[in-house]
């Protein structure tokens, strides 16, 4: 069965609380080579039958009203997994 993947991420202009604590554990445990981290949510959608454009669309739209914030945060992507 295809899945189609959902990748939600706070809005860049919002402070990310998690990526901060995750940026300050790299620095505590010698990571230099990243200068930002951003946490965000993936979700995995179960197709049953063929992924057309309107099943896209309509994971986009449930992506956009349902999977995330819009408030404080943006759909980044919404794509068939390999």
């Amino acid at each position: 069965m295809p899945t189609i993947v959902v990748d939600v991420m706070p809005k860049s202009e919002l402070l990310d609380p998690q990526g901060k604590a995750v940026s300050g554990a790299f620095a505590r445990t010698g990571v230099t080579a990243f200068s930002d981290v951003r946490i965000g949510k993936r979700f995995e959608l179960t197709v049953d039958g063929e992924v057309t454009a309107a099943v896209l669309a309509e994971a986009r739209r449930v992506a956009e009203e349902v999977l995330s914030n819009s408030v404080i945060e943006d759909v980044v992507g919404v794509e068939v997994a390999e």
